[in-house]
């Protein structure tokens, strides 16, 4: 039988920060939960768009223009949710140092970086 998940149970188990953490899987997909804070690396994801549901704080989501000499920010907090197109060039980040919390929504086979390798890049995601 299935059985609900706890966000805040699986939160709390959470500790590294930009590592996602897998809480479930489905269709081809899975559920992450992760802790942000500070910018992440810019990158995007040609194959599948991505889905961000924050739990807790204020997620900042920054894109890059079509000729890359523009940068536009969307906000996004508990609450709202924010899919980045396939292909979309962006960089999430918090604000002032603060933590956010977060749910994603990804195909099994996705590398969180977008195939950017940098010191945030994880290989294989932590299952909770």
């Amino acid at each position: 039988m299935p059985e609900s998940i706890s966000l805040s149970a699986k939160l709390d188990l959470v500790q590294s920060l930009w590592t996602p953490h897998r809480i479930a899987r489905f269709d081809g997909h899975q559920m992450l939960l992760a802790r942000l804070r500070g910018d992440f690396v810019w990158h995007q994801h040609d194959g599948h768009d991505e889905v961000f549901l924050p739990l807790s704080g204020s997620l900042i989501v920054e894109f890059e223009g079509a000729e890359g000499d523009t940068v536009t920010e969307v906000r996004v907090g508990p609450g709202e949710v924010l899919v980045v197109p396939a292909g979309t060039r962006h960089r999430p980040r918090t604000a002032d140092g603060s933590e956010v919390t977060v749910m994603l929504i990804d195909p099994l086979d996705v590398q969180h970086t977008g195939g950017v390798r940098d010191e945030l890049t994880v290989d294989e995601f932590p299952e909770i």
